[in-house]
């Protein structure tokens, strides 16, 4: 079986035979014959070339009408279903219906000419997919790897503005791009308009960048405690100053936000932060649907989403738990927004990009990989980060990716904490090319979350914070600094 063993609670459910004779008749033409209804094909009715097509549908269908008690029935009933889902998938190379998510079951591809292209000045962002600045991970490596599987803009980790104006070498090197890089993509971060300002210039003076994103959600307590961060939208004219400052650095050189709803259900930011971002003359706002004090947990709030593109005229980019291709057509149509956000969904899916540029283009995604694709994945990754950090840095690096890439398999808690120790990229081969290649995707590996744990917070702010929200500087100067470059 290509696509088991099976979560049986999830396979045998009522309807099952339906829904896999819908999978069937929306996706296939059985060797250039017309779609024709199951029950004719056990029947002998319609032509097919596999007898274990016929075969494998009337048990499913004996299944279906009788029930079945016993686990070991529940067993073939769960391999029955596999063998005529895998028959619709291999046949188109869509993807398994195991793989979509009850929350997703009816959402279709998109309709020629539902969704358009995202434009940053130049820029034209189509599919209307937008990697997230995520620090220690969107590296030149990853966005590289991601964006083999398919097109849209790959933004840089978050880099300071005071490391880049004062030469810092860690943020140098997280500033590079790729030779093949384009258009090129960097978050910049920062709490004083001049550093701010002057960084923007330089990198666009030296021809460095094409867009530049500004960051005001980093939720992190020891940069909200100093006034950074989610902090700053609590101060409308900071704000505008700092997002003056890039604009007019960067000229003619297009700039986006990033900010949260706010910073806890008492302190919502999100609408003034949209109507500073298209007053100062940003081109897009984009919009992490969590306060800063949920961090990253719970369910992202796309009401928010949804009201944030009622207000303002430049376009929305939703951000917050697009874990299926399916997702974010369904927050597109949920909220009108213009774009999407990819964050922790990719962590060790990489292939997401591939299904969302499919889904946009109005066809069905494929299956995940197997193990062995898993791996084959993981090890181009660590090949392309020892090639640009050096062995040490590289592989110290892959070791978070690592087990983001074996989440949910069965039986590899201990690989991960072998994985966690690996120091060489040889030791990583020989780890990895022992394992079962022919071992399924999980679908538990779909919506696993990876990257940042869960949990809320009570979001620390400077003493007196809240008594004068009406200045334009930042409280601490030095706050800029508490951020670490490449995370």
């Amino acid at each position: 079986m290509r696509n088991g063993p099976f979560d049986l609670d999830l396979v045998f459910a009522p309807g099952a035979f339906e829904r896999f004779e819908d999978a069937w008749r929306r996706h296939l033409d059985v060797d250039g014959f017309p779609v024709c209804h199951l029950d004719d094909i056990i029947a002998g009715k319609a032509a097919t070339s596999r007898q274990k097509d016929r075969e494998s549908l009337a048990r499913l269908r004996s299944f279906e009408s009788t029930g079945s008690e016993s686990r070991h029935r529940r067993r073939e009933f769960a391999e029955c279903c596999c063998w005529v889902s895998d028959t619709v998938c291999e046949d188109l190379g869509v993807m398994n219906p195991i793989y979509r998510s009850e929350v997703n079951r009816d959402v279709a591809p998109a309709a020629p000419g539902e969704f358009v292209p995202v434009q940053y000045g130049p820029i034209r962002i189509w599919p209307p997919v937008v990697l997230a600045p995520m620090a220690g991970v969107t590296n030149y490596p990853f966005r590289a790897l991601c964006k083999q599987y398919g097109a849209g803009l790959y933004v840089s980790e978050m880099l300071t503005a005071r490391g880049l104006v004062e030469g810092h070498k860690k943020t140098e090197k997280l500033a590079q791009f790729g030779a093949d890089e384009n258009p090129r993509s960097l978050q910049l971060y920062g709490t004083d308009p001049t550093y701010l300002g002057e960084a923007a210039r330089r990198l666009v003076g030296d021809g460095r960048v094409d867009h530049i994103d500004m960051n005001f959600g980093c939720p992190v307590r020891k940069v909200t405690s100093h006034g950074g961060g989610s902090a700053i939208p609590l101060k409308p004219k900071l704000m505008a100053r700092l997002v003056r400052a890039v604009v007019e650095g960067a000229k003619p050189t297009p700039v986006t936000i990033k900010f949260r709803l706010g910073v806890d259900e008492d302190l919502m930011t999100y609408r003034s932060s949209g109507d500073i971002a298209e007053s100062e003359g940003c081109v897009a706002v984009g919009l992490h649907a969590r306060t800063a004090a949920q961090l990253y947990d719970g369910d992202a709030r796309w009401e928010g989403i949804a009201d944030l593109k009622s207000r303002v005229h430049i376009p929305v980019l939703g951000n917050g738990d697009i874990w299926e291709p399916w997702d974010a057509l369904r927050m597109m149509r949920t909220t009108k927004c213009d774009a999407v956000i990819i964050g922790r969904g990719c962590l060790g899916k990489p292939w997401l990009f591939r299904d969302l540029a499919d889904v946009f283009e109005g066809r069905e995604p494929q299956d995940p990989p197997n193990l062995g694709g898993v791996v084959d994945v993981a090890l181009d990754h660590a090949r392309r980060l020892v090639e640009w950090f050096g062995e040490t840095s590289g592989m110290f690096q892959m070791r978070k990716f690592s087990t983001w890439y074996t989440k949910a398999f069965p039986s590899t808690a201990a690989l991960r904490q072998r994985l966690m120790k690996v120091i060489t990229l040889a030791e990583l081969e020989t780890v990895l090319r022992a394992l079962d290649r022919d071992v399924p995707f999980p679908v538990a590996g779909i919506r696993a979350k990876r990257g940042k744990r869960s949990g809320t917070q009570v979001v620390s702010l400077p003493p007196g914070y809240l008594d004068s929200l009406d200045g334009d500087v930042c409280f601490d100067a030095d706050a800029e600094l508490l951020v670490v470059d490449g995370g």
